[in-house]
């Protein structure tokens, strides 16, 4: 494959894994009660929030007695994702 493709794929593969880094964090803030005016907990929450909400909604059971686990959904799909990828530009 070209440079340019391999850049872009290498490109891609990094914003997915900083923004599973966004998702745990988001998951390790829903553990405790940040303050919700808070710049940094603002934006963790309005990066992920839409993708939580669209699994949520897509996918009713991911929701247990109360635990959610559409923030392990997400790093499950981002980690498949990732893995595509790197076999493409191998």
């Amino acid at each position: 494959m070209s440079i340019v493709v391999n850049s872009f794929l290498s490109l891609v593969v990094l914003i997915l894994n900083l923004y599973s880094w966004v998702v745990i964090i988001a998951a390790i803030l829903s553990f405790v009660n940040p303050d919700p005016y808070n710049k940094f907990v603002q934006l963790i929450y309005k990066a992920t929030e839409p993708v939580f909400s669209f699994i949520r909604r897509k996918l009713p059971f991911v929701v247990i007695n109360g635990i959610d686990l559409s923030p392990l959904l997400v790093i499950f799909g981002i980690n498949i994702s990732i893995n595509i990828l790197n076999k493409l530009y191998i």
